[in-house]
């Protein structure tokens, strides 16, 4: 098996001297969980969907702040979605950023990466920086990074095309897994280390020429 990767090695420089921040306590005024997305805001991540289930939830008495890192042509329909359901509050338009060690912070301070649409690489960058990725359960229109979810490990499926499938998968992980926070973040970091770089690559890669 082979697997895809990032730029690992600078992400790791980053991930070993990053340290919690308080960026979306300072920005949001409170510490209800961050689900965030980092990619472009394009009609392949359904980022309404997470609109839609963060809504749902809010009408449940659950609060989340969805943080969006990146640009698109998506991005004026989802910002007016966010004023037609109520969410500005809730929701931080970040915008396109190449920083890497601002990335690295937004990423490593979120509590989970939803992209109700095709994830791919965005699943790798996640956790990287241990943060859990949720995105749909329909395999077969998946990018082959959909291999490093693993449900209650390190991140979870939902009901492919289901807005309240979707409310329900983040709901549960909070109720079930939240509390344990360092564990997802390790299990995130060690998915990666033991597959998605171009170190394993690279062993893959020479064990077949030796055959």
């Amino acid at each position: 098996r082979f697997y895809n990767s990032l730029l690992y090695d600078k992400q790791l420089e980053l991930r070993n001297c990053i340290k919690p921040s308080n960026i979306y306590v300072n920005h949001f005024g409170n510490n209800y969980p961050v689900l965030v997305m980092i990619g472009r805001l394009n009609l392949r991540k359904h980022l309404d969907m997470l609109i839609e289930a963060v809504s749902i939830l809010k009408k449940r008495g659950e609060l989340y702040h969805i943080v969006l890192i990146g640009d698109g042509e998506d991005k004026e329909k989802l910002k007016q979605m966010t004023v037609d359901k109520g969410l500005q509050k809730q929701v931080w338009f970040y915008g396109a950023c190449y920083d890497e060690m601002k990335n690295a912070e937004l990423l490593y301070n979120a509590d989970m990466c939803v992209v109700p649409g095709d994830i791919g690489l965005t699943a790798i960058h996640s956790l990287m920086f241990g943060v859990p990725a949720v995105s749909h359960n329909c395999f077969k229109f998946q990018g082959p990074e959909f291999e490093a979810i693993h449900p209650g490990v390190t991140g979870d499926f939902y009901e492919h095309g289901s807005v309240q499938g979707l409310a329900d998968v983040i709901s549960r992980w909070f109720l079930t897994y939240g509390k344990d926070r360092g564990r997802v973040r390790q299990s995130c970091f060690d998915e990666v280390d033991s597959k998605w770089n171009p170190h394993v690559q690279l062993s893959i890669i020479q064990k077949v020429i030796g055959e």
